[in-house]
């Protein structure tokens, strides 16, 4: 038997002028049975390929998950037959903190009303400023929370501290009159001076 190379027309001599065409020829051949193996049909003449709109994704990265769009929620803390009950209202954007205390001040909606909600915050000059520094909010109160028409004013600064903490940047809560740290009463009956957390008013809050 005749090896590949003896049956190949030797260079120069009778029909090696044929051969380079007629191994292009079989060259493509095998490109058209592998294409056709792979289910795309070859076309005779090309034709120009319009790529699709991008930008696209990375590969591998996660799509985002589904939000309601153009809202956040906001924590409030009213009262109801002497204990804490946090309410959540939907806001296009979240107040700050001393906003978020003056709609605290404002007291509960129509709605919130009528769930019997009320409010220990219901005095003039309740509270004076309010700043946020470093997790810690400072809550300026003037005449001790005076005019609130409720004994216990347990539930007026569980309010207050209640409401700030729910906020990502406040996790504590400090009082203070006339420029001095003042003593404020926490759930258990006892005053502190420190700042104040959740912690300290959560035997106080009803579930909703």
């Amino acid at each position: 038997m005749l090896s590949a190379d003896a049956r190949r027309p030797a260079p120069g001599g009778a029909g090696w002028s044929g051969w380079p065409l007629r191994w292009a020829a079989l060259v493509a051949a095998a490109g058209v049975l592998v294409l056709a193996g792979c289910g795309v049909s070859a076309e005779r003449v090309p034709r120009e390929v319009t790529p699709p709109q991008g930008p696209f994704p990375a590969v591998g990265s996660p799509a985002p998950a589904a939000t309601e769009s153009g809202t956040v929620v906001q924590r409030l803390c009213y009262v109801r037959d002497d204990r804490l009950v946090v309410v959540n209202r939907r806001v296009r954007a979240l107040p700050t903190a001393r906003e978020q205390i003056e709609l605290l001040l404002d007291g509960p909606v129509a709605g919130e009303q009528g769930d019997r909600l009320t409010s220990a915050l219901t005095g003039v000059n309740v509270v004076t400023d309010v700043r946020v520094a470093d997790g810690e909010a400072t809550v300026a109160v003037g005449e001790r929370l005076a005019g609130t028409g409720r004994n216990d004013e347990v539930l007026a600064f569980g309010q207050i501290v209640c409401t700030l903490t729910s906020r990502a940047d406040v996790d504590r809560v400090a009082f203070v009159q006339g420029g001095q740290r003042l003593g404020v009463p926490r759930a258990d009956g006892s005053l502190s001076t420190g700042p104040l957390t959740a912690a300290d008013y959560a035997a106080m809050v009803s579930p909703r």
